[in-house]
């Protein structure tokens, strides 16, 4: 595997002794030219534990209080969130699930076994409708995850005109009878999920000819323009993307790529809230290879389509931990601590730097899964918990659809092993380059310049001193996401342990910022 490379457009010198001066950078606010894509914010919502039961949905007969059947305190967090796309139903979920039975009379839906996800019998109470009411009403594009695993090329072109078509067809006809007059907007289909595993176990080569065949029928529908999205990559998969470039090249608008910060898919994954300060620079400098990842699969991609037609979707991505003792086996719910938080600003970051081809990203998953926006309570009470990762996620708003603007920084550095637990230690296991400072900057529509700033170190506070090139600023304020403990986490007793506060160690002077950094800190500015 490659070391840890310089960052394309934000150049980062190593230093290697510490010294002590000020950390020096230059933000180039006269550079910018790429857009930050906003749905490089995503969610993700599979039918998976309580993400969807119990998490979004709870029904209009529920004593939890809720809009029309969602949760009110989840669906008030999400839209305070701006979430501009939901990927649903799946996941692995995605190739079981038949649309029809999530439609007509709630009570005549026929249930079904979760085969995937611990063996839940699920009653289809959430569908079609329900999802594509709640991302009109939050405000967001929706995003179809079709059934190509164990479905037919008919069953996912008429889901496609049940949601898409204005008049006249038979699927138009059927929607208007349950109670849907109007089609709604649906842009994004993925055309499967994870074909190479939980949705078919297919070859490249197999499913680029499924593909083929099941876009052609996915059609417009009075003025509905589909973007589609190719099945792609698990992490390291370089061949996968070649053969879907070759194969399937520009018939796909977007190819998806699923990247985990997780030890691994067998045994134990660490505990999510439990760890050692080895583990916690693990996470961050395994979170960060996705960097190197993106870039491989942009230069497999760009020998077939130098033009950047075909956008690279990260529609799976965060932290993969043990699920918490006493939860249910298979539902995946875990606790999410500052150090997810951290995994989170980092990865937004490296997704700014490459949005010339990262078009999307969706984090896994929205609720009560990994590494959650939000957490309910399991045992009915109706409480609810923001962790650590929706923070970052919310301080981050700025940056949706803003210019990302270049910034030189230079960082200390460490080593750090890639073998996550000590008595699995591999000698030949070899070491990632983790830097201590992380930095991105954008220029909001305000022409205000929003800058985010981590400093991953247990223990030492840095002082940068960036210079700011091509504007001229006058104030600065900001807020700051830290804690006595990078293991501390949100819960239904403490909600507020790890919080966002404002932040003012921030001064300008003669055109320098001066910024004075905690330890283990994430601090989001806004300089106007």
């Amino acid at each position: 595997m490659r070391k840890f490379l310089s960052i394309l457009t934000v150049s980062l010198a190593m230093a290697t002794t510490v010294n002590a001066e000020n950390t020096k950078a230059t933000l180039h606010a006269d550079q910018g030219k790429s857009t930050i894509n906003k749905e490089i914010y995503g969610q993700f919502a599979e039918h998976l534990g309580s993400c969807i039961y119990g998490g979004l949905w709870v029904g209009e007969n529920s004593p939890i209080p809720n809009i029309n059947g969602y949760r009110k305190d989840v669906f008030e967090a999400l839209k305070a969130l701006q979430i501009p796309v939901l990927r649903w139903p799946g996941g692995c979920f995605a190739d079981e699930y038949h649309w029809r039975d999530g439609i007509g009379p709630r009570d005549k839906r026929p249930s079904m076994k979760n085969n995937n996800w611990g063996g839940t019998i699920e009653d289809n109470s959430f569908g079609t409708h329900e999802f594509l009411n709640l991302c009109e009403m939050l405000g967001c594009e929706p995003y179809i995850s079709g059934n190509v695993g164990s479905g037919t090329v008919e069953e996912l072109a008429k889901w496609v005109e049940y949601m898409t078509s204005e008049e006249g067809t038979p699927m138009a006809n059927l929607r208007k009878q349950n109670g849907r007059e109007k089609p709604w907007k649906v842009k994004y289909l993925g055309v499967g999920n994870e074909s190479w595993g939980c949705g078919g176990n297919m070859r490249p080569e197999y499913y680029s000819d499924l593909y083929r065949r099941y876009s052609t029928y996915c059609r417009n529908y009075d003025g509905n323009r589909l973007y589609k999205i190719a099945s792609g990559a698990s992490d390291y998969d370089y061949d996968w993307t070649k053969v879907l470039m070759e194969r399937v090249g520009h018939r796909m608008d977007g190819l998806s790529l699923h990247y985990y910060t997780c030890v691994g898919w067998t045994g134990s994954k660490g505990s999510a809230t439990q760890f050692d300060n080895d583990q916690y620079y693990w996470a961050l400098a395994k979170c960060l290879e996705i960097e190197d990842v993106i870039k491989k699969h942009k230069k497999i991609m760009d020998e077939k389509d130098p033009k950047g037609k075909v956008g690279l979707l990260v529609d799976e991505w965060g932290t993969w931990w043990d699920e918490e003792p006493g939860t249910i086996r298979g539902h995946l719910y875990q606790q999410n601590a500052l150090r997810d938080a951290f995994v989170a600003a980092l990865s937004l970051n490296v997704f700014h730097r490459h949005t010339d081809r990262v078009k999307m990203a969706n984090i896994a998953q929205v609720v009560n899964v990994l590494q959650s926006m939000i957490l309910t309570d399991q045992k009915g009470t109706g409480h609810m918990v923001l962790t650590p990762t929706y923070h970052v996620f919310q301080m981050y708003t700025p940056f949706q659809d803003a210019t990302f603007l270049p910034i030189d920084i230079e960082s200390k550095t460490m080593k750090v092993s890639k073998a996550y637990f000590k008595d699995k230690a591999d000698k030949d296991a070899g070491e990632r380059t983790l830097p201590l400072i992380s930095a991105s900057a954008a220029k909001a529509k305000d022409g205000s310049i929003v800058l985010a700033l981590t400093n991953v170190s247990l223990d030492e506070s840095e002082t940068l001193d960036i210079a700011l090139q091509g504007c001229t600023a006058k104030t600065v304020s900001g807020r700051i996401l830290t804690s006595k403990n990078v293991a501390d986490y949100n819960d239904f007793t403490n909600p507020d342990k790890v919080a966002p506060a404002d932040f003012r160690d921030a001064k300008l002077k003669k055109g320098v910022l001066t910024v004075k950094l905690p330890a283990k800190s994430i601090v989001v500015l806004t300089v106007k």
